[in-house]
Parts: C-alpha cells; sequence; structure tokens
C-alpha cells in the first residue's frame, strides 16, 4: 500500500532499453530545437542579432536529430517509441512555455547554456549504456557536440552579435526595465511615501492615537496604491510608447506606492506615541533619500538635485501635516 502510495509514474533512466534511449535523445532534440526557435521569436523584435544566434543553434538540433532518426531506423526500424523526458525521473529537465515567456536576454542565454549541460550530461550517461558500437560512437560524438555547443554559440554571437550590437542588446534590455519597472515603481514609491505624509502625521497630531494613525496610514496607503496600479495600467497600452505591459507597469507602481505609505505607518503599530512618531520620521527620512538614490542611479538625476527635490518637497509635506494636526 505505501509502496503504491509513494511510487512514481516517471521511468528510472537505468530502465530504459537502448531503442528507448534513442527514442529520448530523438524527442530531446526536438523540443531543444522548438525551444531556441521559441527563443528567437521572442527576441526577434527588440535583439534581431541575437534571435538569428538561437535560429542558428535550433538548426544544429535539427541535425542532431536527424543523426539520431538515421541510427533508430538502422537499428530498429521506422516505428520510434513515444517517450519524453517527462517520462523519465532521471532524465533533466526544461522549464514550460509559460515560464520562458518574459524572461529577460540574459536569463534566455543562461537558460541556453544549462540546456547544453544537461544534453551533455545525458548523452555520457546514454553512451555508458550502450553497448552497440555505432550506436555509442554517435552518442558520444553528440556528448562532444553538447559540450561545444557553448563555443558554437560564442561563435554564432561573434558572426551575428559583435560587441557593438551586443553592447546596444543591452542597452535596450536596460532601457526597457528602467520603463517598465523602474519608472512606474519610482513614481509610485514617491507618491506614496510623499503623498501619505501629511494624513498621517495630520492624524497623528490631531488624535493623539497610534492604532487610530495606523489606521488612517493603512487605508491612505492601500488606497493610493490600488489608485496608482489602475491609472498606470490604463494610462497606454506599451505598444506604441514601448514602455512594456500595462499590467507589469500597474503592479509595479501600485506595489511601491502602498510600500511607500506602509514604511511610515508601520511604526504606529508601536503603542508609545512618541516612540512610534520619531521612527516614522527616521522611516520618512530613508524613503526620501532612497527616492533620491534610485533617481540618480536609473533616471540619471543628478544625486544632488534628486536629493534637494525629493528631501525639501517631502520635508514641506511633513510639517504641512504636523502643523494641520496641531491645528
Amino acid at each position: 500500500m505505501l509502496a503504491r502510495f509513494f511510487s512514481s509514474s516517471k521511468r528510472p533512466f537505468s530502465s530504459l532499453s537502448e531503442q528507448e534511449i534513442l527514442a529520448l535523445a530523438i524527442s530531446s532534440e526536438e523540443d531543444d530545437a522548438r525551444i531556441y526557435l521559441a527563443y528567437a521569436d521572442q527576441l526577434r523584435e527588440q535583439y534581431p542579432q541575437s534571435a538569428k544566434v538561437f535560429e542558428d543553434m535550433a538548426e544544429v538540433e535539427h541535425t542532431h536529430r536527424n543523426q539520431l532518426i538515421d541510427m533508430h531506423r538502422l537499428r530498429f526500424g521506422e516505428r520510434i517509441p513515444l517517450i519524453r523526458r517527462e517520462h523519465v525521473s532521471d532524465f533533466y529537465h526544461r522549464k514550460p512555455d509559460w515560464l520562458r515567456a518574459n524572461q529577460s536576454l540574459d536569463q534566455i542565454r543562461a537558460e541556453a547554456e544549462t540546456m547544453e549541460q544537461g544534453a551533455y550530461r545525458f548523452y555520457i550517461a546514454a553512451a555508458q549504456r550502450t553497448t552497440d558500437a555505432q550506436t555509442r560512437k554517435l552518442l558520444g560524438d553528440l556528448a562532444l557536440a553538447e559540450q561545444g555547443h557553448e563555443e558554437i554559440a560564442s561563435m554564432l554571437g561573434e558572426r551575428h552579435t559583435p560587441e557593438d550590437v551586443k553592447a546596444e542588446e543591452d542597452a535596450s534590455a536596460h532601457r526597457q526595465f528602467v520603463l517598465t519597472y523602474v519608472q512606474p515603481g519610482l513614481a509610485g514609491l514617491m507618491d506614496g511615501s510623499v503623498s501619505t505624509l501629511a494624513p498621517i502625521f495630520a492624524a497623528a497630531f490631531a488624535t493623539g492615537d497610534t492604532w487610530q494613525t495606523f489606521l488612517v496610514g493603512l487605508s491612505a496607503s492601500v488606497g493610493a496604491g490600488i489608485s496608482m496600479g489602475f491609472t498606470e495600467a490604463a494610462h497606454d497600452d506599451g505598444k506604441l510608447s514601448g514602455r512594456g505591459s500595462p499590467i507589469k507597469r500597474g503592479l509595479a507602481s501600485g506595489i511601491m506606492t502602498a510600500l511607500g505609505g506602509l514604511g511610515h505607518a508601520l511604526p504606529y503599530l508601536i503603542p508609545h506615541f512618541w516612540t512610534a512618531t520619531l521612527t516614522a520620521a527616521v522611516v520618512v527620512f530613508i524613503e526620501l533619500w532612497a527616492i533620491a538614490f534610485i533617481q540618480n542611479k536609473y533616471m540619471e538625476t543628478p544625486f544632488l538635485r534628486a536629493a534637494m527635490q525629493v528631501v525639501l518637497g517631502g520635508s514641506l509635506v511633513l510639517a504641512a501635516g504636523i502643523l494641520i494636526g496641531n491645528g
């Protein structure tokens, strides 16, 4: 009963016959070629030169597949057993399509390298389990080819993506990251940090009640986060502006807005009023300088100018909240 409960529907690699090993290699090469072509389609619009690299790598995988099919036809005939890597417990795995859809250029390059390393280990293990001399030689040759894929990718990269093109693609990737995540997130952080200062500190000094102040801060932060998120998502679809997915931008803006307000609302969970208020003031100081740092790092705003804008503006809003609360 327990053995049946814990048993896996996948077969161990050691149980495969030589025909099944060849069939598994064929299906794996087909899958890898398809993945490389999917990467090429994903990159073609923004990184056409890198897309050509993956198209050529897919062509190499098709060549390997044809060699394996010829060997299977020679030894076992025309009928290839249906066996794929997800059927084998010890086989290397690939991410499903929906997890690869939004990878960055660097992530795609790293994933391709991982694929090649896994294929190399598979062919080494497969060759060790094969007794037929021709099949063993083919599998060994393919192992060396997979090991050399990194060099092939490098050579293809030199042909299709010389240093100046790589630099341009990396700059484009950085620009897209800034437009899709940093810019909306920074706008949200500024709005959440600055716009909630007045109501939170006004409530604090008007009531002297830390719990009531926390509730005001929580509602202001969450409300501002929802508002900013929907506003950013509805602003444009990103196709003409090139700013990327509206959902990603909306989430970045909404989450950072809420966090910006919650940063100085959470200290009011401390029951002692002045301890909570001084802690909130320190958090505000850190938030404002963090905003200035992000502006300087990603938006190329001179640090002193960013600091003056953010810190001075935040200080004025803070002072307004305190004055209104004491009024």
